[in-house]
């Protein structure tokens, strides 16, 4: 069987003329092409539908198998549940089709951005074609003025021509500016080419979706109250001012030596310096996690092993590092006693730990584990 698929990615259809979707039918089809050319002729989605029903016609005059149309739609702004959306109503068409048959299917579309579904289609049937619809216009000056009406009126087409230009064209007020201001126009050329160069690569990499899937995410994290928000934050802060202490102790340890320190002994010194705000950073976000699944109801007793371990291996490594640097004025240095020791409070914290709460979670069950499930 043949299934000759029209896809408006933006759902143009639905948002201008209330049709539910998928619409299935060659009479649907027709009805719901009519209803869009009435309230917006210019759509080229238009077009698509009737190029569709064109294609149904003439499949069903050569073909011997069974044909059928159908129109599919997405959702505006977010290309990602565009396409979800798209998937899930090819998988609705597929499943309304009364035949026994392989479905095979031939894509309608208008343009390369719908085309960008076709692996999404493509994974739930085979595809045979794809033909795109492309209306012929008289090439004078009106039919010129027009295109490039329709082109900057798009918002996503407008964000990508007249943002670079527009930064392009401010340069020369830009560095007229700067001049009364005794700012180096070099400095100025400098950061504006800077931004055209983020922009290009922003938008040349495709990384609309995944700045707005992680805002979603953001702010999903913001009106849910999670904990872990916070102590990110915190851990954050805590691993910078680590990492200025480990850099001070490895200064403190060139000035004593008078001299520049072997590999060893500045790894030791940077690890020795910001081991504890490491740990601390550790402790923190493991705490925020080990609150949020409480608040959720999925606790575990071993979720309360993660502090331990991380003050375990802080043990460690600050004895390790403090055992390996050189005894200068303003550094703590160990001894093969002292590390001996926190080796052995290190793996006992670990291994009491793990038994601890093992035994606490076979006396106290705290339910079923998700991922078990």
């Amino acid at each position: 069987m043949l299934l000759v698929l029209c896809v408006d990615l933006d759902d143009d259809l639905g948002r201008k003329t209330g049709i539910e979707t998928p619409v299935v039918g060659r009479d649907a089809v027709r009805d719901a092409a009519v209803a869009l050319a009435t309230a917006d002729p210019e759509d080229s989605d238009v077009n698509v539908m009737f190029q569709g029903l064109h294609v149904l016609d003439d499949l069903r005059a050569s073909e011997s198998e069974e044909v059928e149309v159908a129109a599919v739609t997405g959702l505006q702004g977010s290309e990602v549940r565009a396409t979800r959306k798209v998937g899930n109503e090819v998988d609705t068409v597929l499943a309304g089709l009364s035949t026994g048959e392989p479905v095979r299917a031939i894509v309608i579309t208008d343009g390369a951005q719908d085309e960008s579904v076709l692996p999404v289609i493509r994974s739930r049937v085979p595809i045979d074609s794809v033909r795109r619809v492309v209306v012929r216009q008289a090439q004078n000056l009106e039919s010129m003025y027009y295109t490039m009406k329709q082109v900057l009126a798009d918002p996503e087409t407008r964000g990508t021509l007249l943002v670079p230009l527009g930064i392009l064209l401010l340069i020369y007020p830009f560095v007229t500016i700067a001049t009364f201001f005794d700012v180096p126009g070099a400095a100025v050329l400098g950061l504006i080419s800077a931004l055209l160069g983020l922009y290009t690569l922003f938008r040349g990499l495709g990384l609309e979706s995944t700045v707005d899937e992680a805002a979603d995410r953001v702010r999903n994290f913001l009106y849910a109250g999670r904990v872990t928000i916070i102590t990110y934050v915190v851990a954050a802060a805590l691993l910078i001012v680590g990492g200025a202490e480990g850099v001070q102790t490895l200064r403190t340890v060139e000035a004593g030596l008078g001299e520049s320190p072997s590999a060893v002994t500045v790894l030791a010194a940077l690890v020795h310096g910001a081991i504890r705000w490491f740990a601390a950073a550790g402790i923190t976000s493991s705490l925020g996690q080990v609150t949020d699944e409480c608040l959720a109801d999925r606790f575990k007793w071993r979720y309360l092993n993660a502090p331990f371990y991380v003050v375990a291996i802080a043990i460690v490594l600050y004895a390790v590092s403090g055992f390996l640097l050189p005894a200068v004025s303003g550094v703590t240095t160990l001894t093969l006693t002292d590390l001996a020791v926190a080796l052995t409070v290190g793996t006992l914290l670990g291994v009491l730990s793990t038994l601890t709460f093992a035994l606490a979670e076979a006396r106290y069950p705290t339910g079923v584990d998700p991922a078990e499930v």
